[in-house]
């Protein structure tokens, strides 16, 4: 009789097949790991591993979690990825039940995402400008300054995901674009309007890393600013820069503009950008559109922008409405 594959054995064929099935990408990834590798030591503490864990074990699983102290979103997405997992080994045939099955999740509500005004966003442009513009400035924090500029009007006219945003190649700058391909979640690529701001922020961070050198002749080493094909570069390995040291900057410049950094994140101004658009009229499914969700139920999140703006109209506009 074949022995029974290991629970490390296991996560890696699983996620191997989110990655070439469904394009998942390495943060989904990672998170799989890390939920399943924890769910898995639990196993091996009771005496149990993927393969013979009965549905009771599973809920005692999820029990300790909430001794733990998990939130509930933190276990919800917990017996997510055991869902996804069990039913995996089911059709691959490694079990011939799925325990998961019958599972119920947490009760949750579905919090609203944290919003910035438009206020708070002008605030952090202007100071984000002004600091791009400092005559006291070394070259270097100029550039440096100049980036975190450029991220900003690109983050606030396109409301891209910290990955994408940060993963832009340098061709995305290009003088005459009015629309950028942006590649997201399954590699599934969109088109995403440029506004003026945006393009200007891009053109003047170019110009002022081929000033910085310019004249050079040595050999550019790779990973340089120019002969990096990203638009943001990091002189490190990763390539390009990485979305932690984007928003470390972006928290330090939420406090240079006079906001508290806890409210601030690339992920609040990216609802900012789907907030504002809303706001001022536009229509949901266009939204869902430049955000890149495939289900339209992930975009209703913001139907409570839609609502108080319905009924501001009502109340202002209704002929029988009261002055």
């Amino acid at each position: 009789m074949p022995a029974k594959p290991s629970d490390s054995r296991l996560i890696g064929l699983f996620l191997d097949m989110l990655a070439a099935e469904q394009g998942a990408g390495p943060n989904t990834l990672d998170a799989y790991r890390r939920d399943l590798t924890d769910f898995s030591e639990f196993l091996r503490h009771v005496g149990h591993s993927f393969v013979d864990a009965e549905t009771q074990t599973l809920r005692d699983y999820l029990g300790d979690l909430d001794t733990r102290g998990f939130k509930s979103t933190s276990v919800a997405r917990r017996l997510s990825a055991m869902r996804h997992l069990y039913r995996f080994l089911l059709n691959e045939k490694l079990r011939d039940d799925d325990p998961a099955a019958i599972l119920s999740g947490p009760k949750r509500g579905r919090s609203l995402p944290k919003v910035l005004s438009i206020a708070d966003v002008d605030r952090m442009l202007v100071r984000a400008k002004q600091l791009s513009e400092a005559t006291d400035a070394s070259p270097s924090q100029r550039l440096r300054h100049l980036r975190l500029y450029c991220l900003l009007e690109v983050l606030y006219a396109t409301g891209l995901r910290v990955s994408e945003l940060v993963a832009l190649p340098r061709s995305a700058a290009k003088r005459d674009a009015r629309m950028i391909v942006v590649r997201g979640k399954g590699n599934k690529e969109r088109l995403v309007p440029l506004n003026e701001a945006s393009r200007q922020a891009m053109a003047d961070y170019l110009a002022a890393t081929d000033a910085t050198t310019k004249g050079d002749d040595k050999p550019k080493k790779k990973g340089s600013l120019v002969a990096s094909k990203w638009l943001f570069p990091s002189f490190g390995e990763s390539g390009h820069l990485t979305r932690q040291h984007f928003a470390r900057d972006l928290k330090e410049l939420a406090v240079a503009s006079g906001l508290q950094a806890r409210l601030v994140s690339p992920h609040v101004l990216r609802h900012a950008f789907a907030s504002h658009l809303l706001h001022n009229g536009a229509d949901l499914r266009i939204v869902q559109t430049l955000l890149g969700h495939t289900d339209i139920s992930t975009t209703q999140i913001y139907t409570h922008v839609v609502e108080e703006r319905l009924k501001s109209l009502v109340r202002d506009l209704h002929p029988l409405a009261e002055k």
